[in-house]
């Protein structure tokens, strides 16, 4: 297990709180990888990165996940849809009704998924104002379909339901793309290599009341979550921060893609908390 303080025990009640993931972007900083692809269905390791995600949360008990869909939706359906015909081995008989007949539990997952179609060009909060009809208990999850990272979700949930705030989210310290230099006068005194940055920064991994889509968005399909509700909810001291000092990256170049296959290949990806 990669991450040292990673629990072993599911969260009470995990199973009941919908995950919320926002799969709905084009990529477009991300072409070479994802032109064919939407952004949620870039592998890493030959799993797409969504399946990442959706493994982690599943380590800490959180089976139910509704996807917020939109660029090329037809392909991430389609991939859960032929998902245990992907890895497990199966006989298919051709002369009947060509029904697979599977010979392993491969690709079974403790998993309810529900597909929401959010429109092509609708803004993260329009997306997740649309999935409201399946948010039907007193809190959820939020993320994004396009980072990783070695994220105890359940401390997150603690801190909300601690905080009694109406959302929480995920501070991160990502590193910097590029050398830092301090100086005295013309000469270097110190090269750090991609050092991490001072301030903290949303790295996702979000937790909402319920009431917080009632109160915070309205049907601007436009509307962004990360501007007017977040920053409002702000204002209004109804924003909790949890503290990440951990691995976390975002999968928003090439560059990235590159790094985080390097990381998987060599058996020490920081996000991989789950068993095989």
């Amino acid at each position: 297990m990669s991450i040292e303080s990673a629990r072993t025990t599911e969260i009470p009640d995990a199973a009941d709180i919908p995950v919320v993931i926002l799969c709905g972007g084009m990529g477009t900083r991300l072409r070479e990888a994802s032109e064919k692809l939407p952004k949620p269905l870039v592998d890493i390791g030959g799993k797409p990165v969504l399946w990442h995600i959706m493994k982690t949360y599943e380590h800490y008990g959180f089976r139910k996940f509704v996807l917020c869909l939109g660029y090329k939706s037809d392909l991430i359906k389609n991939y859960f849809l032929a998902y245990r015909a992907q890895v497990a081995d199966f006989t298919l008989t051709l002369s009947d009704d060509h029904t697979p007949q599977f010979h392993n539990a491969v690709g079974d997952e403790k998993w309810e998924v529900t597909f929401a179609e959010t429109g092509l060009l609708t803004g993260t909060g329009a997306r997740l104002r649309r999935v409201a009809q399946y948010l039907t208990g007193p809190r959820f999850m939020l993320t994004y379909g396009d980072g990783v990272g070695a994220i105890d979700v359940g401390a997150v949930l603690s801190d909300h339901v601690e905080s009694g705030r109406l959302g929480t989210v995920t501070g991160v310290r990502p590193s910097s793309r590029y050398g830092e230099l301090e100086t005295d006068g013309n000469a270097v005194t110190l090269f750090a290599e991609k050092p991490p940055q001072t301030g903290w920064v949303s790295g996702g991994y979000f937790v909402f009341e319920r009431e917080f889509i009632d109160k915070y968005l309205d049907d601007d399909p436009a509307l962004l979550l990360e501007r007017h509700p977040l920053q409002q909810l702000a204002r209004d001291g109804q924003l909790t921060l949890h503290n990440h000092d951990g691995f976390w990256m975002g999968m928003d170049t090439f560059r990235d893609w590159t790094e985080l296959n390097q990381l998987w290949d060599s058996g020490s990806a920081p996000w991989r908390v789950w068993a095989d």
